[in-house]
């Protein structure tokens, strides 16, 4: 095998999608695993959809992944440049090649005559192929169209007798007849190249050997393997790999905004959008309005691991046997192989993609679990500037007690009763009446509590909970009696970490300043 040269080429058109990024992934695991190199090339050709400031979110997406690129923007490299709007001479001297080797026209039929002669191929119920009159002009004829200047477009002249083929890594040997494909335009008149034209001048230019896409290309390809041909080109291999489709239907997945809300309402999808209206607000980014699980940024900004991802997108469409699930960036690039992608679509799966974010969380330290959660509490300012070492103590001590709670690195936002002032906390209205207001005696027993905990120097939670222990049968009283309304009490919640571990993480004072807010917001109530 030559050396092995891969690319993606996004258009900065928007965001980039998670379904594109599983297919770069597949080209840059092929490169790495063959010891190759990965290319980044920017379709920007169609400028009216262009956005200028669309092209960092992709780069950023790439970075988080930690897909890194041997050439492309930022990076430079030989082939260059690596931006399509750059290449207009590139796509101009092949054009002319064809035109003097006869192998391309100047087609001047107006859109709307080309219109009617498909509409009459329509009705009678056969392929449609373009009439080539332009053909039948003079030199002279052409060269008097174009000095008054007659729109034209410049068409590939397919070879009607003639069949192309390749042996495509996935989907086996795909065969065309070139008698049922009318001549593409390859050129606008204005000199602008077409897709599978632009697409072939710059695979040749940067000497792609893998073609690895998703599979609605693949009738893009007969042209391609055409125009490779006549432009006396080596022909790249292809991969033609399945889509990704939404979760629980075998639709590609969109990116289209009526599809984003139908998304909504997909019992399997609605948790990653859930989990967008929960906590992006807090960060000030919005909701799933502004970020949505079709978008890689989506991942990045509500906590999950890039080797998590990673994992679940190298699973869209690949095994590397029927039980190996969990798989690390290193393991995938010794393993990777083109022969085991499938042809059946492939699925998001978020119920999958959960997972294994709970399983590379659960390789990290505890350390490296605080430092990614402090990037959340201070992007959602519960924590301002850095943290010094008794808010890393006191962070870490908190994970330490949720355990496997901490899901994603987000999920420490929801504990925020640790981090706000207790005149800031907010009680759950459902819990604080049931456990706290309603009960006769749950006022005076925090009381009482309240008072004997004043006087505790020590204040660690296996000293509480026994200290907890003796006072209750000092007391004559159950856990029942109390533990659900101090709970409630002091983190305005009904459920949380163990109970010791919260009034230790709180300290003494806050746990006296919230019973006693609780226990007047309580009288309050009944006055």
């Amino acid at each position: 095998m030559s050396k092995v040269r891969t690319r993606f080429a996004p258009s900065p058109t928007g965001y980039m999608h998670i379904g594109g990024m599983r297919t770069a992934l597949f080209n840059w695991l092929w490169a790495r695993h063959n010891g190759g190199e990965f290319i980044l090339r920017i379709d920007d050709t169609d400028q009216a959809r262009n956005m200028d400031e669309a092209l960092g979110p992709i780069l950023d997406a790439f970075r988080w992944l930690g897909l890194d690129w041997d050439e492309g923007p930022e990076v430079g490299g030989d082939h260059g440049p690596y931006f399509q709007s750059q290449r207009s001479e590139l796509y101009t001297s092949a054009c002319e090649k064809l035109l003097a080797a006869g192998k391309a026209y100047k087609d001047f039929d107006p859109p709307a005559l080309t219109q009617q002669d498909r509409e009459a191929a329509e009705k009678e119920k056969r392929p449609f192929l373009n009439i080539r009159r332009s053909l039948e002009l003079t030199t002279a004829q052409v060269e008097e169209n174009e000095a008054e200047g007659k729109p034209y477009v410049i068409r590939y002249l397919v070879d009607r007798t003639q069949k192309v083929s390749i042996d495509d890594h996935v989907r086996g040997h795909v065969e065309w007849d070139c008698s049922l494909i009318p001549d593409p335009v390859i050129m606008r008149g204005d000199g602008t190249p077409l897709y599978n034209f632009a697409t072939v001048v710059d695979d040749a230019q940067l000497e792609i050997s893998h073609v690895i896409r998703a599979e609605e290309h693949l009738t893009n390809t007969a042209v391609q393997v055409m125009l490779f041909g006549a432009l006396g080109y080596d022909l790249p291999e292809f991969a033609h790999i399945p889509f990704v489709a939404a979760p629980g239907t075998k639709e590609k997945l969109s990116k289209r905004e009526k599809k984003i809300e139908k998304y909504r309402k997909n019992p399997q999808f609605k948790k990653l959008f859930d989990i967008a209206d929960e906590v992006l607000p807090k960060l000030g980014l919005g909701n799933s309005e502004t970020l949505n699980p079709v978008m890689v940024s989506y991942y990045d900004a509500v906590g999950f691991l890039p080797g998590a991802v990673f994992n679940g997108l190298a699973r869209l469409g690949w095994s590397y046997d029927d039980k190996t699930e969990n798989m690390s960036r290193e393991f995938l690039i010794e393993n990777f192989s083109l022969d085991r992608v499938v042809k059946s679509s492939a699925g998001l799966d978020p119920d999958k993609l959960l997972s294994y974010q709970e399983y590379w969380i659960g390789q990290f330290s505890l350390t490296e679990k605080v430092d990614h959660c402090l990037r959340f509490l201070q992007e959602a300012k519960f924590i301002t500037g850095d943290a010094d070492e008794a808010t890393r103590s006191k962070v870490e001590r908190l994970i330490a007690a949720l355990d496997d709670r901490i899901k994603l690195f987000s999920d420490i936002l929801s504990y925020e009763e640790y981090f706000v002032t207790d005149e800031a906390l907010v009680f759950d209205k459902k819990a604080f009446k049931k456990r706290i207001s309603k009960p006769e005696q749950a006022t005076a027993l925090l009381a009482k509590y309240r008072d004997h905990i004043a006087q505790r120097e020590d204040f660690k939670a296996s000293e509480l909970e026994e200290d907890f222990k003796t006072w209750l049968d000092a007391n004559d009283l159950g856990f029942g009696d109390i533990i659900h309304a101090l709970r409630v009490a002091t983190t305005g919640k009904p459920a949380g970490p163990g109970m010791f571990e919260c009034l230790e993480l709180l300290g003494k004072e806050s746990c006296i300043n919230r019973i006693n807010r609780a226990i007047e917001l309580a009288n309050s109530a009944t006055e």
